[in-house]
């Protein structure tokens, strides 16, 4: 036995032969990187072996190898050959497209070429492209062979970057091969498409707008002589020359309906000449011949013929295919059958009613390759095109009657509780099948009650886009057939008005939910849940607009309501306690807000129901918030991490609530001294937001001021100020000139101005930031004494240190009547007074001052906390505002 050793700077790999040259085997290291050179030797030394391999990493989607495939010779050939010159003489590789019609062998093709060249390459990952938003967690799902971070602890699309950042620069592996099945517009899954390296990218669609961005490989029906061989290998007998060449004719050599004609007969014994027969009966009374070319004739009869035998063969399980075509193309979730036996659905109910029938009618309509059962996956998948001929077949009065048994089996196939986590996967995966079933127009009361549930699952699991196209979709609808006063309509126009006011369209949000709060009381009653759900939001909508006062009435006017209703501890009145205590944090009355943040943590995160992940991951985040205004850095830092902790557990990284969470954590890393972690932390989040929802989201937004507090403090002021400059305009636009938000913006771009030495502008912004807040929230407000200290270091910095005394002096007073001594505004209050004392001479009341403040310091903080440093360099404080979510 004799062998080949490899040996680049981190791995090993050993070739060995027997003593005939025969090769054994490969010994090597999966997922160590293999040189260039030498691996191109160990290619070609296997290659002159022609020893067929599996590569190192072969994805578990990937198909096996169609033991029919037949021809196309000389598209492999052109296929190979066009992806090796790409690679070779091209800068940055381009991808190759197989495109063509549907039904003529893209998918195959593509099979053909992974099994046929998998020598070649050390990855090959099939990602199925018909559904983009999966895309990203196939792509990711390479983290762990490629040695990346996971997505659970990066976020799915964080993931899916770094795997196409990791291909791109060949580290680990330079030699891969990426199969995009179905891609339909480039536009959805461009930005995963590697853009280098030495491997390949091969997509399969129908769409031609691909030759934009890529390679095109046209490709085409079947040559007659390879119809023929197809026919004879997959009938497995030697089918007469001009017998083959007929029917191939009939079915215009297009390898989909090849394949089913000859799968029929194999199945059924039928003869060429009756399977022609039958072709040209069904031609002349089934087609639509108005329908698209893209649908040939030919194979859609070859697919009816197909559901005709399934009827003579089993009734039921036609029935049930022609169930399945009122479905989506996306995989169809069989619990959707196992639940149906209550959906009252007429036609189906029999079959669904009889478990054993239903599972004989998808073995029936698998045999004859109607459909593909997923048994891992639990759901059933139907041709596009076979559905389509199904639908099309059926009379008007017969297709509508389908339509609705599915959109009574999604309505009954559907989890109870879309705010409950457990749930989420298995509203994924109905949510495809809303849309193409038609389900949005459908007026019954239980499929509306399940698209009300659709809206709330997207609004939870933070799709807001989606929430609110589908909300005002089926608003739309609902109202145009049954008017405005339905309990449904009324709790879809709820929670449309909830998604409004989550993506900062506060206005409009405002005015739909004031008009269904009143429409609620009216037709529903002002005790009744709906109406008691909707007095929440239209709080929050109080929140948006600055009302922070009118707000907390509404609030304790519900909450007296739903303790009156479901008890102090109700699930529901937990709910209200914690909006309560957002109220108190908005009004700054931070000792009020930590008791009830308290409460509705502490007993919504310990109760066995009716309690979401969702409310307790916003308690939970609550607390630390609190307990950070409150001035309990180091507690909030705790409670921070472990709410963060929870969210990327429970909801994902990306979640919006997670986010707010980090945002709120990097603040109280920040006030207690930790800027390296809080400006990383800040960093990232800021990042995620901006690509997840854009500049102009309220937490995005929120998340660009934490930033340019965050750097100003690490001692990049430069950056700081152009966020600070950015994102003031965007809080006058979303929120109002007049808002307590948009004045915090306005303090900290005018600290800007003062530390760069424009005191004078950064006084005129400071004055009317004091200005507006007293009259939008009063004068006993954080926010009014911040803005107060700030401007009287603008005058202390133009040299008016007796006016800047006047007000240091009145602004102490009222704080410490607000908040009393032992508050850190207070604390810092003191401090600037002391020394515009000092400034003035008189030294025995400033030394005063000072030692009182500074003894609270000691006693408070610890010696390295930031605020006391600043005090104990008997430097003036300024105040920064950091927003939070309302």
């Amino acid at each position: 036995m004799s062998e080949i050793r490899v040996v680049p700077s981190e791995a090993l790999t050993v070739l060995r032969f027997d003593s005939g040259g025969t090769f054994l085997r490969i010994n090597r290291r999966i997922g160590d990187k293999v040189g260039g050179r030498a691996r191109k030797n160990v290619n070609e030394r296997v290659g002159s072996h022609s020893v067929p391999r599996i590569p190192p990493i072969w994805g578990k989607r990937m198909p096996g190898r169609n033991k029919h495939f037949t021809g196309r010779e000389s598209l492999l050939d052109e296929l190979r050959a066009s992806l090796e010159s790409s690679t070779t003489a091209a800068v940055v590789p381009l991808p190759q497209a197989l495109q063509g019609l549907g039904g003529v062998g893209k998918t195959q093709l593509a099979i053909e070429y992974a099994w046929r060249f998998r020598n070649y390459y050390d990855l090959v990952w099939w990602i199925p492209a018909d559904q983009p938003m999966l895309v990203p967690s196939t792509l990711a799902a390479l983290t762990n062979e490629l040695k990346l971070p996971s997505a659970s602890s990066t976020g799915i699309e964080e993931a899916a970057a770094a795997v196409r950042e990791a291909l791109e620069r060949g580290d680990p592996i330079d030699r891969w091969l990426l199969i995009f099945d179905n891609a339909d517009e480039p536009e959805d899954i461009r930005e995963f498409i590697p853009q280098g390296g030495a491997g390949h990218v091969l997509i399969t669609s129908r769409n031609s707008r691909w030759s934009g961005v890529a390679e095109t490989v046209p490709v085409d029906v079947f040559s007659t002589s390879e119809s023929v061989a197809f026919l004879r290998k997959r009938l497995q007998r030697d089918v007469a020359q001009k017998e083959a060449e007929r029917l191939a004719g009939e079915l215009g050599d297009l390898p989909l309906a090849l394949e089913q004609a000859a799968a029929l007969q194999a199945m059924t014994g039928m003869s060429t000449d009756e399977y022609i027969a039958l072709l040209t009966e069904q031609t002349r009374a089934l087609l639509d011949m108005n329908k698209s070319t893209e649908y040939p004739y030919s194979m859609t009869t070859a697919w009816q013929l197909s559901v005709m035998e399934i009827e003579n063969r089993l009734p039921a399980a036609a029935e049930v295919l022609r169930c399945l075509a009122f479905f989506g193309p996306d995989p169809i979730p069989r619990d959707v059958f196992r639940r149906g036996n209550k959906s009252g659905a007429q036609r189906m109910g029999p079959i669904l009613s009889d478990p054993l029938t239903l599972n004989q009618a998808f073995a029936e309509l698998s045999r004859f390759a109607l459909v593909k059962i997923e048994m891992e996956a639990g759901t059933v998948l139907v041709h596009r095109l076979v559905q389509a001929l199904l639908r099309d077949s059926l009379e008007p009065d017969e297709r509508d009657q389908i339509r609705h048994e599915v959109h009574q089996l999604l309505a009954t196939g559907s989890p109870s509780d879309p705010e409950n986590t457990q749930n989420w996967d298995a509203y994924a995966t109905l949510l495809p099948h809303v849309r193409p079933s038609g389900m949005i127009a459908c007026n019954d009361e239980a499929v509306q009650r399940f698209g009300v549930d659709i809206v709330r699952y997207l609004y939870q699991t933070a799709n807001y886009n989606s929430a609110q196209a589908f909300g005002q979709e089926f608003l739309q609808h609902w109202v145009a057939a049954g008017g405005s006063n339905n309990r449904n309509v009324l709790s879809l126009r709820r929670n449309v008005g909830t998604v409004l006011w989550q993506i900062g369209a506060y206005d409009e949000s405002y005015a739909m939910n004031e008009e269904t709060l009143d429409l609620m009381r009216e037709e529903l009653g002002p005790d009744d849940e709906e109406t008691l759900r909707q007095a929440l939001i239209y709080a929050a909508n109080l929140r948006s607009q600055g009302n922070f006062h009118e707000a907390l009435e509404q609030d304790e006017q519900s909450l007296r309501a739903h303790e009156e209703k479901f008890g102090p501890y109700g699930p529901q009145t937990l709910r209200v306690i914690n909006n309560v205590a957002l109220d108190h944090a908005l009004l700054t009355r931070y000792d009020k807000a930590f008791d009830m943040q308290q409460l509705a943590f502490v007993e919504q995160s310990s109760a066995t129901g009716g309690v979401g992940k969702v409310e307790v991951q916003s308690s939970w985040n609550g607390l630390a918030r609190v307990a950070r205004l409150a001035g309990d850095h180091a507690r909030a830092v705790d409670l921070g991490e472990e709410a963060y902790a929870h969210g990327i557990r429970e909801l994902q990284i990306e979640h919006a609530l997670t986010l707010a969470t980090a945002r709120d954590l990097s603040i109280a890393k920040r006030r207690n001294g930790d800027l390296e972690g809080a400006l990383e932390l800040v960093q990232e989040t800021h990042g995620r937001l901006m690509k997840l929802y854009g500049p102009d989201d309220p937490e995005t937004m929120a998340a660009a001021v934490a930033l340019s507090n965050t750097l100003r403090q690490a001692g990049e002021p430069q950056e700081a100020m152009k966020l600070a400059r950015e994102v003031l305009p965007r809080y006058q636009r979303r929120f109002g000139v007049d808002h307590p938000f948009t004045y915090g913006c306005m303090i900290n771009l005018a600290l800007f101005y003062r530390l760069r030495g424009d005191a004078k502008r950064a006084m005129e912004m400071d004055e009317e930031a004091r200005k507006g807040l007293l009259a939008k929230i009063g004068p006993d407000h954080a926010y009014t004494f911040s803005s107060v200290i700030n401007l009287a270091d603008d005058l202390a910095a133009l040299g008016e240190h007796e006016k800047a005394r006047e007000l240091d002096e009145k602004n102490l007073e009222q704080i410490r009547a607000f908040y009393g001594d032992e508050n850190l505004l207070s604390m810092a209050a003191a401090v600037n007074l002391s020394i515009d004392l000092r400034t003035a001479g008189e030294m025995t009341q400033s030394e005063e001052l000072y030692a009182g403040a500074m003894a609270l310091y000691e006693r408070m903080l610890p010696p390295d906390h930031p605020e006391r440093l600043v005090a104990a360099r008997g430097e003036r404080f300024n105040w920064d505002f950091d927003p939070f979510s309302l």
